[in-house]
């Protein structure tokens, strides 16, 4: 693991209860905390996510009312760049205009998709605002036009291809600016064998010498969920090992949980390692008999963990 972790730090988002408190009082120097203490605990990037959630309707006239805002406001309080998270292009062409390039290296766009309304635009606005990019490579494109999942980590490594090359075609990006996100499943309801997909991918983007320099991240919260509080942490951090093993070099996470990879030598990685391996099928077994002995390979992890 040559590679060092940066994190984009995930707190300006209102799946959180500050982020929710500040949105909901439009409190610009709550925000302004956020991105402090992202900050100071070291955070590459801060994403800004003022999207609405499950339980919190937000419309889009909200946000795009407050962004003129709340970008200075942020801008204001540290240089650290942002990472604007939406899937509409009004939204992060009115955040990117508003974002002072004298005052914070480059942003990136968060996220280009198969699944995504008007591609095209988006990637004009990766070429005009002259941003970082993510690429979410966890779906693929159909014959029909649509998107659906990629359940083969071939399919990963195509998508991700497929959206290098056009931002190194149409929005004159280097391999440097682009950050490619393989998907990271809920590793207690696996049954598709995802998260072997997406480490598998990383393999095959990594491999790849068109694909070289070009930077790979997860959600890494994605990683734990589902499974007890106790364990998360350090089930988060043991899959980081793995990940930085294919590649991995950026994780959207809390850094106030202090992410960081534990040691390959350490037991926690290897009993890990073991589950995920438990995911993939052999001759006989289906994905779905598998994944279930995944799941119970985990569970049995987070009992160790209770006991320890």
């Amino acid at each position: 693991m040559s590679k060092q972790l940066n994190i984009i730090g995930e707190l300006i988002n209102n799946a959180y209860a500050r982020a929710r408190r500040a949105w909901a009082d439009r409190n610009l120097e709550g925000f302004q905390n956020l991105a402090k203490v992202q900050t100071n605990l070291g955070a590459r990037y801060l994403t800004l996510n003022i999207d609405g959630t499950s339980t919190m309707q937000v419309k889009q006239e909200e946000m795009l009312d407050f962004l003129p805002t709340l970008v200075p406001a942020l801008q204001q309080a540290t240089s650290t760049p942002i990472s604007f998270d939406n899937p509409a292009v009004e939204f992060h062409r009115v955040g990117l205009s508003h974002y002072d390039r004298t005052k914070s290296p480059a942003p990136i766009l968060n996220s280009l998709a198969a699944s995504r309304d008007q591609l095209d635009e988006m990637i004009d606005l990766v070429r005009e605002f002259d941003t970082r990019v993510i690429v979410i490579a966890s779906e693929k494109f159909t014959e029909h036009g649509g998107s659906e999942a990629c359940l083969k980590a071939e399919d990963v490594h195509q998508t991700a291809a497929y959206f290098v090359d056009r931002l190194k075609s149409e929005a004159a990006r280097t391999n440097d600016d682009i950050i490619i996100d393989p998907g990271l499943a809920p590793v207690g309801a696996d049954t598709y064998g995802l998260i072997n997909v997406g480490l598998d991918g990383m393999q095959l983007i990594r491999q790849d010498a068109e694909l070289h320099g070009c930077h790979m991240m997860v959600g890494l919260s994605n990683f734990a969920w589902g499974t007890p509080k106790h364990a998360r942490h350090q089930l988060e951090n043991a899959y980081l090992t793995l990940a930085m093993e294919n590649g991995l070099d950026y994780a959207l996470a809390n850094p106030e949980k202090a992410p960081r990879p534990l040691e390959a030598t350490s037991n926690l990685v290897a009993k890990l390692r073991a589950a995920l391996e438990e995911g993939r099928p052999s001759q006989g077994v289906t994905q779905e008999e598998a994944g279930y002995d995944q799941a119970e390979a985990i569970m049995d992890i987070c009992d160790d963990l209770e006991q320890a």
